[in-house]
């Protein structure tokens, strides 16, 4: 018995009527007694009592009405279900993101994927840019979130936004309180960096801020771009951060531009074949870019110490 036959038990069994049932069903009214006598052989036992006045469930006919409902209505709601999941608002979508993205493009796109696909479960991971680009390769993520294009190798991807690279200093280091620092400033003192195997999208867009400098020296290499602003805090050096990062900064680090104005860029990477969510999910992402970067045109304007 399949789907199309339960939904004519209960549309007979609700109407008690062959003929409206038939109406109901859009469809003549033999054509569904055959189907209705055809059931009946195939279970064995009469569904209907059947007069010229009436008609009338039997046990076997109540027992079957109501398994049939409960049936159409779980396949009502997986129809339903799967509808969503081919649009990408139902299933899951496991997104790799790096630190420096949960203090600018993150948070909007989450809330914003919440109000267009409130059923689709969100899996984040925290993962550096190289470790994205692995887990995309083996499937473990859906999409990534990656500084600079040297992290995106292989991988397809779309371009999110852009911002300034910021120096971050001691809030008691002689060149704290300047609106604007140079390179060659900065290259005499000891800096905190990056690891170029776990970042190297972010490292390839800082080394050419000291073209023709002497590159600082590292005093540590950090992964979190937050265990950066702490050591800067603590008087360990300088740091250099996506101005979006730098927003977040202790009360004992001052912000400074620097002269050259280098710039940092954000990327999707993602594999050639998408899932519906992951699809989705990149598009609200880019849709988030734009107002991220909108909002940070008015900051980039008036960095503050």
């Amino acid at each position: 018995m399949d789907v199309r036959q339960m939904r004519c038990v209960v549309a007979v069994a609700e109407e008690l009527h062959f003929g409206r049932a038939a109406e109901r069903l859009q469809m003549s009214q033999a054509p569904l007694s055959a189907q209705i006598k055809r059931i009946e052989r195939e279970i064995g036992f009469p569904l209907f009592e059947r007069t010229t006045r009436s008609v009338r469930l039997t046990p076997v006919g109540a027992e079957l009405y109501r398994r049939a409902v409960a049936i159409i209505e779980q396949v009502d709601l997986a129809t339903v279900d799967l509808h969503e999941v081919a649009a990408g608002r139902a299933g899951r979508v496991r997104v790799g993101f790096p630190s420096s993205a949960s203090y600018s493009i993150l948070p909007r796109a989450v809330r914003r994927m919440r109000e267009v696909a409130p059923d689709l479960e969100l899996e984040l991971v925290p993962l550096t840019s190289a470790e994205q680009v692995e887990r995309v390769h083996e499937g473990s993520i859906d999409i990534g979130i990656v500084r600079g294009e040297a992290a995106t190798l292989d991988l397809r991807s779309r371009r999110l936004f852009t911002e300034e690279i910021v120096a971050c200093l001691p809030e008691d280091h002689p060149l704290a309180g300047q609106e604007s620092v140079s390179a060659e400033e900065l290259a005499a003192e000891p800096m905190i960096f990056f690891p170029g195997r776990d970042m190297p999208g972010f490292v390839a867009e800082i080394r050419p801020v000291f073209d023709g400098q002497e590159f600082p020296q590292v005093r540590a290499r950090v992964v979190h771009q937050e265990t950066a602003l702490g050591f800067v805090a603590a008087g360990v050096g300088f740091t250099l951060l996506p101005e979006s990062v730098s927003s977040f900064r202790p009360t004992a680090v001052s912000v400074a531009r620097i002269d050259e104005r280098p710039t940092t860029t954000m990327f999707i990477v993602e594999p050639a074949t998408l899932t519906p969510a992951a699809r989705l999910f990149g598009d609200v992402m880019a849709e988030a870019a734009g107002a991220t970067q909108d909002a940070a045109a008015p900051r980039r304007r008036a960095v503050r110490p």
